[in-house]
C-alpha cells in the first residue's frame, strides 16, 4: 500500500476524508475520479490506512507503527482487499466480485474497518457491475468501498449515485513544477509536465523513462510518412512492437499534434500549444492541410484510442491510421 505521506496538492481532499473519520460518518462507498498521474490511488490508500490503523494520530492520520500499519506495509492486511483486472486493459470479471461478496459476508478480522479498493472501477463489465451493486446495497458492517476511475462516466449511473465523490484534479502548475524540482526533475520539467497533461507523477515517470527523445523519434516518423519518405507499414509494425510505450500514449500524442495544427492555423501562440517545441513543423502542416480533413482524422484518432480496451486488432488499426495520415498529406 501507499506511503505514509500525502502529496502537497492532496491536503484539501484529505481534510474532507479526515472529517468523515473524526465525525464517525464514514461513507460506505467513495468514488475517486480524475486524470491519471496525480495520485488518486495514493490518496485512496492513505485513507484506507487511516481507517485500518489501530492508533491514528491527530484524529485520523495512520500512525505507521501499529500492527495494522505494519500489515499494510507488507500488503498482508486481511481487512484490505484490492480488486483489479488480471492484466492491464482487461475487464474485472464477475468472479472477482463474487469472491469479494463472500469476503464481505464475514465480519472484519480486526476491530477497525474493512476496505476494498477497485481500480480501475470502470473496468467492470455489465455482469460484474450488476453483482457489485449488491455490495453497495448491502455492504456489511464497518465496510468501506473505494472506487478509482479515470473515466467515471463509464460506470453505471446506479453505481455512481451510491458513491460520495472525490474529484482529484491536477495541481496548479507552479505547485506541480515545484514538486518536480524537489523530486529531482529539473531538466525539461515544463515540457514533461505538458506531455503529462499537468499530472506531476506522470511527468516524473516520463523523466525516468526518457519519454522526450522517444516522442521526438515518433514525431520524426510521423513527419516522414507525411513527406512520403517512410513506409507506413514499417512504421506501424515498429510502433506496435515498442514494449516501453503504451499505444494509448502514442495516439494521445497524435491527437495532440493534430489539435496543435488546428491551433496554429488560428495563429495561437506557443503558450496555448500542447507541443510548443514542435511548433515550426506543426505550423507547416497548418499552412498546407485543409482543416475539414484534419478534423475528420482527429476524430478517427480519438475513436481508435477509445477502442484500445476492446478486442480490436491494434496492428491493423495503427496501419489504417497511418494510411489515412499519408493520404491526408497527399492532397
Amino acid at each position: 500500500m501507499g506511503e505514509l505521506t500525502l502529496y502537497p496538492w492532496q491536503q484539501q481532499h484529505w481534510q474532507r476524508l479526515r472529517s468523515y473519520i473524526q465525525q464517525n460518518r464514514v461513507p460506505q462507498a467513495l468514488l475517486f475520479s480524475g486524470p491519471a498521474g496525480q495520485g488518486r490511488r495514493h490518496l485512496a490508500e492513505y485513507y484506507a490506512r487511516a481507517l485500518l490503523c489501530h492508533a491514528p494520530q491527530d484524529g485520523a492520520n495512520p500512525c505507521g507503527v501499529c500492527s495494522a500499519c505494519k500489515l499494510c506495509d507488507a500488503a498482508t492486511h486481511p481487512d484490505f482487499i484490492a480488486v483489479e483486472p488480471d492484466e492491464p486493459g482487461k475487464a474485472i470479471g464477475i468472479d472477482k466480485v463474487r469472491q469479494l461478496i463472500v469476503k464481505l459476508a464475514l465480519k472484519p478480522q480486526y476491530h477497525a474497518y474493512r476496505v476494498a479498493i477497485f481500480q480501475p472501477a470502470d473496468a467492470m463489465n455489465t455482469a460484474s457491475a450488476n453483482a457489485f451493486l449488491k455490495c453497495l446495497e448491502e455492504p456489511g458492517e464497518r465496510t468501506c468501498l473505494l472506487l478509482i476511475s479515470e473515466q467515471p462516466a463509464r460506470l453505471p449511473a446506479t453505481i455512481r449515485s451510491r458513491c460520495q465523490k472525490i474529484v482529484c484534479e491536477v495541481p496548479e502548475r507552479n505547485a506541480a513544477l515545484q514538486w518536480l524540482s524537489g523530486a529531482g526533475v529539473r531538466e525539461q520539467a515544463e515540457l514533461l509536465l505538458d506531455l503529462a497533461g499537468g499530472a506531476p507523477l506522470l511527468a516524473k515517470r516520463y523523466a525516468e523513462t526518457g519519454i522526450v527523445p522517444l516522442r521526438q523519434e515518433y514525431f520524426r516518423a510521423w513527419l516522414q510518412i507525411a513527406e512520403g519518405k517512410a513506409d507506413w507499414l514499417a512504421v506501424a509494425e515498429r510502433w506496435q512492437k515498442q514494449e516501453h510505450l503504451d499505444l494509448g500514449v502514442v495516439l494521445a500524442w497524435m491527437a495532440g499534434w493534430l489539435a496543435d495544427i488546428v491551433k496554429c492555423r488560428h495563429r495561437a501562440d506557443s503558450a496555448h500549444l500542447a507541443n510548443p517545441d514542435l511548433k515550426n513543423s506543426l505550423q507547416g502542416f497548418a499552412e498546407r492541410l485543409e482543416l475539414p480533413g484534419v478534423y475528420r482524422f482527429y476524430d478517427r484518432v480519438l475513436t481508435a484510442k477509445a477502442q484500445l480496451a476492446t478486442q480490436l486488432n491494434q496492428q491493423l488499426m495503427l496501419e489504417q491510421l497511418l494510411i489515412d495520415w499519408s493520404q491526408l498529406n497527399a492532397h
